[in-house]
């Protein structure tokens, strides 16, 4: 249950973001990285982070101003993929460059890629929180300033349809997701979508904690309250515009200083 909160005049929200502060300059992270390197350090970041679940999930990136996409091969989990490993695809999924196979679940991805121009980024795995609130047909709500990122982006398909092997299916998926950024399958997993790498990687991070905190408090069994729709637009833009870098950029030194063959 929702608490009742008591209502109070309150100073207009600020705007957020960039438009109300920009720092003057970003500690680096030491090194220029290309698409494929990229995409590399998304995908040990996210596996370091408990997002995969062991052999499922892709993350597609367009390769430039083309229809084709780069895509995580095959037979490597997240955390052992670097740059060298990753496949190029055509629009219907045939590889092109790479070492090695390509699963036929991208149509996921190539049918959204086609339907939204303004998504450059697809993120998909079954992250356990995530799954676990799919399984209940519930969405995370705005529990805490943090999930102000997902403010009007969240929807919920609430029909498992096997797996989406084929374009057809994947089109049909597509459909159904729309213009939503975060997309909770049931009984299946998340969708993550983004216009750059590093902002669909902070997001994919920060959606499995925030339905990780959902699960918690409905398992608590206690009334919650929830941040307020007049605060979420100025905080999602703070999250968003300036929180992307900062996240980005420190994850990739960690990473780095770790796992410098990421970028081989």
């Amino acid at each position: 249950m929702t608490l009742e909160v008591e209502q109070r005049r309150a100073p207009e929200p600020v705007a957020g973001g960039a438009a109300e502060w920009t720092p003057r300059v970003m500690p680096p992270i030491g090194r220029e990285l290309d698409d494929r390197q990229k995409l590399a350090c998304a995908f040990r970041i996210l596996g370091r982070s408990g997002f995969t679940e062991n052999i499922a999930g892709h993350i597609t990136v367009r390769a430039g101003d083309t229809d084709e996409l780069w895509v995580n091969p095959w037979g490597l989990w997240w955390e052992e993929i670097s740059a060298s490993d990753i496949c190029r695809v055509s629009h219907d999924a045939r590889v092109l460059a790479g070492k090695w196979d390509v699963t036929p679940a991208i149509h996921i991805h190539t049918e959204l890629h086609r339907r939204r121009p303004d998504v450059r980024v697809v993120v998909h795995n079954h992250p356990y929180y995530a799954t676990v609130l799919a399984a209940l047909g519930v969405l995370p709500e705005f529990l805490h300033q943090t999930g102000s990122m997902f403010d009007g982006d969240l929807a919920f398909i609430d029909e498992y349809t096997g797996e989406v092997a084929t374009a057809d299916l994947g089109a049909d998926l597509a459909g159904r997701i729309g213009d939503k950024s975060v997309v909770l399958l049931a009984n299946h997993g998340v969708i993550v979508t983004g216009p750059s790498v590093e902002e669909a990687t902070y997001r994919a991070a920060t959606i499995d904690r925030q339905c990780r905190l959902m699960y918690d408090v409905l398992v608590s069994g206690r009334d919650h309250t929830l941040v307020t729709p007049g605060l979420r637009r100025s905080m999602k833009a703070s999250l968003l515009e300036r929180g992307t870098d900062f996240f980005w950029n420190g994850a990739v030194r960690a990473l780095l200083r770790d796992h410098p063959e990421v970028v081989d």
